[in-house]
């Protein structure tokens, strides 16, 4: 039995702002999503016009109008651990609490829309909300919907409602995580002269990572930032032994123009093989922006907004290895995200659901249809 009790009834034609509340009221750190899932599972499944499946603690609902085109809008129903902004707590214009701007403002304009939009002019949606993207890859809801079930995945183009301070931001990098090794040679630090100091000569990579000038990309009139940095730097067994070895962590985010192989290969020419150790842990490549598309430019001309460039990765990537254009476009400021103040301001949740229900009902030629 779940110690907090069960699931709550989540009113979907409630208030965003109220409804926003209640998602951020209802803990759900990476791992502990059940409680969440149920209470949305719930609350789609009284929707007559949605067909409603779960996978794990992850929920697809989809309508089923037989339209030539589908969309996919999804966001995550996990947070990172609380840090004492927890419940929720609105300041006039601003709604502070977990979650609120990473990404339950997100979730609950996509729950908004799910509830409201019953009969879509032109195309089918699809609803994903989906647990552990906060934490490893393997782990993702996503990643797991794709394996199981990825007819359930299928669409023309994805919305992923990531904070973007509602603003279209497309693309995202890619990332790199490697470990650089210097070797050196033990020795007690009275006789620290018969030794090598690993964490002495691991200062030329350090420098050489300080001088590094990461590259700009532009594509499709966006510019992506890239960016090597050392992140974390080991060395030494004990206070009085010279260190033998020091394994400094760098990490890379890469222009989406780059594939995984290319961004390994840029990587191992700073610090070449015959100097430097280096073992690639983890490569994820990104997603290219794809405004050329036409449903992403549809969309993007609605939503009235100039892209841009997302600095950071995000699930819009395992959409684009799906082989389905996507973009990030949610309420919030990205940089509040994991933060103690996390907030989401009340215009941007009003704003989203406005905009998205406007082309989600839309036809072919612009025409709002939701309410004929």
């Amino acid at each position: 039995m779940d110690p907090l009790g069960p699931a709550p009834e989540l009113d979907l034609t409630a208030d965003v702002v109220a409804l926003t509340r209640a998602l951020v009221d209802t803990p759900s750190e990476s791992g502990e999503e059940a409680r969440l899932a149920d209470a949305v599972e719930s609350a789609l499944r009284a929707l007559p016009h949605l067909t409603v499946t779960r996978v794990g603690h992850s929920v697809v609902a989809r309508t089923e109008l037989g339209h030539p085109e589908r969309v996919l809008v999804a966001g995550h129903l996990d947070t990172v651990p609380a840090a004492g902004n927890l419940p929720s707590r609105l300041d006039g214009a601003l709604l502070h609490g977990l979650g609120a701007c990473d990404m339950k403002g997100g979730v609950a304009v996509a729950l908004r829309l799910a509830a409201t939009v019953p009969e879509p002019a032109a195309r089918d949606i699809t609803y994903v909300f989906y647990e552990c993207e906060e934490v490893e890859g393997d782990r993702n809801g996503l990643g797991r919907i794709a394996a199981e079930r990825p007819e359930l995945l299928t669409a023309g183009l994805a919305i992923l409602m990531e904070p973007s301070d509602a603003g279209v931001e497309a693309g995202c990098q890619g990332v790199l995580t490697a470990d650089i090794t210097v070797r050196g040679e033990r020795a007690h630090t009275a006789r620290a002269w018969r030794g090598v100091n690993a964490a002495h000569r691991a200062g030329a990579v350090l420098q050489r990572l300080a001088d590094h000038v990461p590259e700009r990309v532009v594509i499709d009139g966006l510019e992506y930032r890239e960016g090597l940095n050392a992140v974390a730097v080991r060395a030494g067994v004990a206070g009085n032994v010279v260190p033998d070895e020091c394994v400094i962590t760098v990490n890379a985010r890469f222009a989406p123009s780059r594939s995984a192989a290319e961004a390994q290969a840029y990587v191992r020419g700073l610090f070449p093989e015959d100097a430097y150790e280096v073992e690639v842990t983890e490569t994820v490549p990104g997603a290219l922006p794809g405004l050329g598309q036409e449903a992403v430019a549809s969309l993007v001309g609605v939503l009235g907004a100039t892209p841009r460039p997302k600095l950071g990765w995000t699930d819009v990537a395992r959409f684009a290895s799906l082989g389905v254009p996507a973009l990030n476009y949610g309420p919030g400021d990205p940089v509040l995200a994991h933060t103690a103040g996390e907030y989401v301001p009340v215009a941007q949740l009003r704003e989203c659901e406005t905009r998205l229900r406007a082309w989600l009902g839309a036809g072919r030629d612009g025409s709002d249809r939701t309410s004929e």
